[in-house]
């Protein structure tokens, strides 16, 4: 029987500064974009001692949405917009970046004094051409908010898209399929091929097999189109569904800014410069409120 898996993806290991390293999925080489997923960051397990802590200071994005989905632990996020807000697992932060946002992410001060383990995903998914200068915003969607059911003996919960005839009330202006899949016990379930025009399998735990071949911890898995897909998750496992219509594109990515004209981007860097030079204040990327602290552009560190 010919397996329904297309491509494999090991997860490189990336260093984002200040200790914090993830397992960096997408863009790969050879496939930039599954859906309008375009970066796919996997961090964590990692325990922090008490005192310790996550502290991603300011920084701004344009022509993406960033989604922050954790299985452990806690993470505050500030941006320019005003949202103050501490994210935990099974909740989704949806932040659009549109033509500029600047955020950052810490560990509460609960958790820092307490020691903490973090475990979570981090995508970013590319806004359409005609809505890349959209004004930026952030919703924060609760965790009983999300629709979760079960799935072959695992908790499904649908993150954004519809599946399984379940639909999540985030709002996005592309065609968007993600789930998130723990399995404390296993699970046994197939993945139709018209649940997306294009379907990926990121195990974040635990291990899978995909149509007969085994899939460990940090791989993602490009299924074919047209296929229908057995999934097998091992017990103690956890995987994401990833994918969408295909984007209307290709996307230009340099540091945390993502168009589809180079020219955009441009822009903004000189924009990110101009607010430094002029200390934030007036300026569309200020600093959210309560930060002093934010990160240059790479060639300017």
């Amino acid at each position: 029987m010919n397996s329904g898996i297309q491509q494999r993806i090991e997860a490189r290991r990336h260093e984002l500064g200040g200790g914090f390293t993830v397992r960096r999925v997408l863009p790969y080489r050879t496939r930039r974009l599954v859906g309008p997923f375009i970066f796919f960051d996997h961090f964590g397990p990692v325990d922090y001692k008490p005192g310790d802590g996550m502290d991603v200071r300011p920084h701004p994005h344009i022509g993406l949405a960033t989604v922050t989905y954790l299985f452990d632990g806690a993470i505050a996020h500030k941006d320019s917009v005003g949202s103050d807000i501490v994210i935990r697992p099974g909740a989704v932060n949806w932040m659009v970046a549109g033509r500029g946002i600047v955020h950052s992410e810490r560990t509460p001060p609960e958790e820092r004094a307490a020691g903490m383990r973090l475990h979570g995903i981090q995508t970013w998914v590319a806004l359409p051409e005609a809505n890349e200068q959209d004004a930026p915003s952030f919703t924060h969607h609760p965790k009983e908010s999300l629709p979760s059911f079960d799935l072959g003996g695992a908790n499904a919960q649908v993150l954004a898209g519809t599946a399984w005839g379940h639909r999540s009330p985030v709002e996005f202006p592309w065609g968007i399929w993600y789930v998130g899949i723990s399995a404390p016990n296993g699970a046994d379930f197939e993945i139709p091929d018209n649940a997306a025009e294009e379907r990926a399998v990121y195990v974040a735990g635990g291990s899978a097999r995909i149509d007969g071949e085994t899939v460990e911890t940090g791989t993602m898995v490009i299924l074919k189109a047209g296929a229908t897909v057995r999934v097998e998750a091992q017990p103690g496992s956890h995987l994401m569904l990833a994918g969408g219509q295909t984007m209307d594109g290709p996307r230009k990515i340099e540091w945390n800014l993502v168009a589809s004209n180079k020219d955009l981007i441009d822009q903004a860097k000189a924009d990110w410069r101009d607010s430094i030079a002029r200390r934030f204040d007036g300026t569309p990327l200020r600093l959210p409120e309560g930060e002093t602290e934010y990160i240059l552009l790479p060639e300017d560190q």
